[in-house]
């Protein structure tokens, strides 16, 4: 490969409405090409898996331009680093781990400058008002009300990290237990255990009205 060629990652693209399920040697021929150095595998690999990819940071991240650009450095970087893949997990849950490891990333970072924007104000050495960033409502949510949504969102998004990731990959990416714990390199036990802690303290802080998470 000379050049890395991304397609547009947007929320609308038809390729984000659904990813479909593929055979394992779909795949593994896929990372042969890719491997064998192939642009048109990598145009394959975009098509094929950027609506996944572009979800689980969404998931996280509750912001588009920010989800494109974690799609966008998870592809650049499969494309500077395919050639160590030894399919000790599929493609598919890589991809899912370097998205959701991206987007943490992102999420600590931004934690962090709001922690420093904020001691930074109270020390007086920036003026400028505070505003929380605006939520986004998750293309996905079934929940009735714009109130209600936000703060299971946000509620969501005070879970310890572990908690809120595999929740999300759960509740929005629908995955199996079994795929949650080879993306978070766990057990399946380690992950029912997430995923109730993480329900009983959601159902502890929202509203009744949230009874189906």
């Amino acid at each position: 490969m000379t050049s890395t060629v991304l397609l547009p990652l947007t929320s609308d693209s038809p390729a984000c409405a659904q990813v479909p399920t593929l055979a394992v040697d779909a795949d593994a021929d896929l990372v042969a090409q890719l491997q064998g150095g192939s642009e048109a595998a990598f145009r394959t690999l975009v098509d094929r898996y950027q609506g996944q990819v572009y979800r689980t940071a969404y998931s996280l991240l509750r912001n588009p331009e920010e989800a494109e650009d974690v799609a966008q450095e998870v592809f650049v970087e499969v494309y500077q680093t395919i050639a160590r893949f030894r399919g000790e997990a599929s493609l598919s849950t890589w991809l899912y781990r370097l998205a959701t490891s991206r987007a943490l990333k992102n999420c600590r970072r931004a934690r962090a400058k709001k922690r420093f924007a904020f001691l930074t104000s109270l020390l007086g050495f920036d003026n400028k008002a505070l505003h929380e960033p605006p939520d986004h409502a998750h293309p996905q949510a079934l929940l009735e009300g714009q109130q209600q949504l936000q703060l299971l969102l946000a509620h969501i998004a005070r879970l310890p990290e572990q908690q809120q990731v595999a929740f999300t990959l759960r509740h929005e990416q629908e995955l199996s237990y079994e795929q949650i714990a080879a993306v978070l390199d766990t057990t399946v036990a380690a992950v029912e255990s997430l995923l109730f802690r993480a329900r009983q303290t959601l159902r502890k802080h929202v509203k009744p009205s949230f009874r189906h998470v």
